[in-house]
């Protein structure tokens, strides 16, 4: 089977789920958020976990003792975080809705986006619209992180096709550039036995310089662009593009 515009289907997120979100990826979030001052908040703070996917961040920062909201579109994964805020004795509201149109004015101190869940809709109007919902959730003062696999970092890392191996699955994924460096798409082929899953996903890729202006243009104050969770610069060493913004007051 095939499956294009995959981050909308459910099925998709199903079927790659163990590759999508190894147990290391939840481990990966509680160092994150014990070590990285990017993501030190005060004591009960308000926190939207924008894109929350089965409650990676959600349930950990619930169990830190903020107030958490996560928001995501696929049932699938809203499933599997309420199911993992229950095994953890996590409270977390969860709420299924559109990035684009998810905007409580005023409601959060915090909204975290993570793992490269921003750049996916067709027109990119839409991801405008996005960070400006982002923007109108925050109460001023409030803090917005945006987490990305920054244009600069994907030009060195865009290779031959990546093979990764689980158990007896196989994953091949490919990428391509598009339209000039302004999209790129992930071609995947998942074999299981006899079965083979496709899927493509398709997304615009930013450079700093363009999402610190789209931060800019949607209202954001005191900018600050970071190449990893450290705080470190966004250079020639950078891992991530991390995107730290405020709300003005």
């Amino acid at each position: 089977m095939a499956r294009t515009g995959a981050f909308q289907d459910d099925d998709f997120w199903t079927e790659f789920y163990d590759f999508l979100f190894p147990e290391q990826r939840y481990e990966q979030a509680e160092e994150l958020l014990g070590t990285s001052p990017l993501l030190s908040f005060p004591p009960g703070a308000r926190v939207l976990d924008l894109c929350c996917g089965p409650g990676v961040f959600s349930v950990p920062l619930a169990l830190r003792g903020f107030d958490v909201t996560g928001v995501d579109r696929s049932p699938a994964l809203l499933d599997r975080a309420r199911k993992r805020s229950a095994d953890a004795g996590a409270t977390v509201r969860y709420v299924r809705a559109d990035m684009r149109e998810y905007a409580p004015p005023g409601e959060f101190d915090v909204v975290l986006n993570m793992f490269t869940s921003f750049g996916y809709f067709e027109d990119p109007a839409d991801n405008a619209r996005a960070l400006r919902a982002m923007y109108t959730s925050l109460a001023p003062g409030g803090t917005l992180v945006l987490d990305l696999a920054g244009k600069e970092l994907l030009a060195r890392k865009v290779t031959p096709p990546k093979v990764v191996r689980k158990g007896d699955d196989l994953l091949v994924q490919t990428d391509t550039v598009l339209d000039d460096w302004a999209r790129l798409r992930s071609d995947w082929v998942l074999v299981r036995g006899d079965r083979v899953t496709r899927a493509s996903l398709v997304w615009f890729v930013y450079s700093a310089v363009e999402l610190r202006r789209m931060a800019a243009e949607a209202g954001f104050e005191h900018v600050d662009i970071h190449g990893g969770f450290d705080g470190r610069p966004y250079d020639q060493d950078a891992e991530r593009l991390i995107l730290r913004a405020v709300r003005g007051g």
